[in-house]
């Protein structure tokens, strides 16, 4: 054939669809991608250009279509990739490794000599403003004194904490 028009191409297409569809299943592995490719074809074979000389039309729709379809899978490919990639950001673990859990305990034995050096009044008082979470006015009503002076006790036990944590206080 010396002179094929798209249209031409599209109505063998048409025409030998179910024998390009069989053919390229087995090549691909796969008749829905076969499908696919062949449709694509379809679609992109609606121009108003003109081909060209094309000697074998057949095999030249097949390998339009084998291509249309490793392009296909090439795409699929990235995007199934990116899209692990996307949610292995999801997947991130967040718990503690063993550096992180020695110095954790580090420091909670920290805060527990800093609790146990406090004044008997001043851990109490951070202990029910932090543990308890008990609003202000009612320590001061608990220890019968004032919302300022729970305050200042409660600044002056996070002080001390700070300290002995921060190891400037051992």
């Amino acid at each position: 054939m010396s002179e094929t028009g798209w249209a031409v191409l599209r109505q063998l297409l048409v025409d030998r669809y179910d024998e390009f569809r069989a053919r390229l299943a087995r090549r691909l592995g796969s008749a829905d991608l076969a499908s696919e490719a062949l449709h694509e074809m379809y679609l992109r074979l609606d121009r108003a250009d003109h081909p060209g000389p094309i000697a074998s039309p057949s095999a030249y729709l097949f390998r339009a279509a084998y291509n249309l379809a490793t392009d296909m899978r090439r795409t699929e490919g990235r995007q199934a990739r990116q899209t692990i990639a996307d949610g292995l950001d999801e997947l991130v673990d967040e718990t503690p490794g063993p550096d992180g859990i020695a110095e954790a305990k580090v420091d909670l034995a920290a805060l527990v000599r800093a609790l146990r050096a406090l004044p008997p009044r001043q851990r109490a008082i951070l202990i029910a403003a932090r543990y308890e979470r008990l609003p202000r006015a009612e320590i001061a009503k608990r220890y019968n004194i004032s919302r300022r002076f729970v305050q200042m006790e409660l600044q002056r036990a996070l002080e001390a904490c700070k300290l002995f944590v921060d190891g400037k206080n051992v």
